[in-house]
């Protein structure tokens, strides 16, 4: 993981790149619509006020509870006492970040969505609400955290969504045969390249010229970035888009 002045320095390199044009460039009419309708959209929507009051109670919630952690890559699993307000503040992805999620999904309109890192549910929430008739399917690996995000879901009534919790390696392809082809992934659960990379290899055979696939903290560390340029550079993705916390591939 980079240190924090080090991302920092890599963000205002980014931030200078994109406003001098490097590398930033329109090449596509489906790439300027993309950027007219959702990156530059500042529309609000009514449904982002009751996730918002959520996301303050969880940032204060003392609650403690006892969290498997099978750390970057690993199989074995540790135990840890974290309180919510801990967890909330170190795996929330900000506002900006998970409104601008949901415009991909009322861009997109996908009709399944698979999110692999649920925490306690705050993104989920707005993938969910982004469209009404769109699955959403959810893998967290700590149990504890799941049935946190689980009452989150039923305390806005969303019923679209299926949470399903236990280690990826051991989940995800079962998701994947029950959903069939993947419209839209969102893959936020593990911050290093040897496991960023299998999941994505477990993803390809179910994907279609459609698919979606945005990856988390593509930054974050050197290990990601390594895993971000084998992902953009594999022979099956057409486009790829660095927002510099969110990498987009089609």
């Amino acid at each position: 993981m980079y240190r924090i002045p080090q991302l920092a320095v890599k963000y205002l390199q980014y931030i200078l790149a994109a406003r001098n044009g490097k590398g930033h460039g329109i090449h596509s009419p489906f790439v300027y619509e993309f950027v007219r309708c959702v990156l530059n959209d500042r529309s609000r929507a009514s449904s982002w006020q009751a996730i918002e009051v959520m996301r303050k109670q969880v940032l204060s919630d003392d609650t403690i509870l006892e969290v498997q952690d099978y750390g970057a890559g690993s199989s074995k699993r540790f135990t840890k006492h974290r309180s919510i307000r801990q967890i909330a503040a170190s795996s929330l992805k900000s506002p900006k970040y998970a409104r601008l999620l949901y415009r991909m999904v009322q861009y997109f309109q996908p009709e399944n969505i698979i999110e692999l890192g649920t925490s306690l549910g705050i993104t989920t929430c707005y993938l969910s609400t982004a469209a009404k008739h769109t699955q959403v399917y959810t893998l967290e690996g700590a149990d504890a955290i799941a049935q946190v995000a689980k009452q989150h879901f039923q305390r806005l009534q969303l019923n679209n969504i299926q949470l399903v919790a236990g280690q990826f390696d051991e989940t995800l392809l079962s998701v994947l045969n029950e959903v069939g082809m993947v419209d839209f992934v969102f893959i936020d659960g593990n911050h290093a390249y040897e496991p960023t990379l299998r999941y994505f290899k477990m993803i390809m055979p179910f994907i279609h010229s459609g698919t979606v696939m945005i990856f988390d903290d593509i930054h974050w560390s050197a290990d990601m970035e390594k895993a971000w340029d084998a992902i953009r550079n594999d022979s099956a993705v057409t486009l790829s888009i660095d927002l510099f916390f969110l990498g987009m591939v089609f």
